[in-house]
């Protein structure tokens, strides 16, 4: 019988607030707002030495930095193809169609997503998750799902899986 193994965290702490707008059916542009977004992190994978997948502190510390670097500040999409985004020291101008914001810097984070859906939030944190993981223990994990809940139960889900 084969056996699986995965680990999951899902605490209280591991949330932002964040403003954002997305961009649907090609022309149409919510009106800014934001969220209280809550993240949850499971890892796939074998036993190591230690018999576990992998350090539940660690993997916590980890989504929990990513979580705070995100916490509090307007989320901007730069790679959307007519959203676009520019930014010096001082502030950030972003245009779509008639549209224009201006933000402090800041205050925002530029992120290399094409909609900042939390879907892509999910992608962009479990990305980051797997890199600083591989950068603290030299292994990254073969199989990652990240949980983006943006309104109590409205989850995105983000698995990336090496193959």
């Amino acid at each position: 019988m084969a056996e699986t193994y995965r680990v999951r965290i899902e605490k209280d702490y591991l949330v932002f607030s964040a403003g954002h707008f997305i961009t649907f059916d090609g022309n149409i542009c919510e009106r800014l707002h934001g969220h209280n977004y809550r993240v949850a992190a499971e890892v796939f994978g074998l036993l190591d030495e230690n018999h576990y997948v992998i350090d539940f502190i660690l993997l916590r510390d980890t989504v929990k930095r990513i979580v705070d670097e995100l916490d509090h500040h307007m989320l901007l999409p730069t790679d959307h193809p007519r959203i676009k985004v520019t930014a010096n020291d001082r502030e950030v101008t972003v245009t779509f169609a008639e549209r224009r914001w201006v933000f402090p810097r800041l205050d925002c984070i530029l992120l290399p997503v094409p909609n900042t859906t939390s879907e892509m939030l999910a992608r962009y944190i479990g990305r980051r998750v797997l890199a600083d993981l591989e950068a603290a223990i030299g292994i990254r994990p073969n199989r990652l799902r990240i949980e983006v809940d943006e309104c109590f139960g409205q989850i995105a889900v983000c698995e990336l899986v090496d193959e």
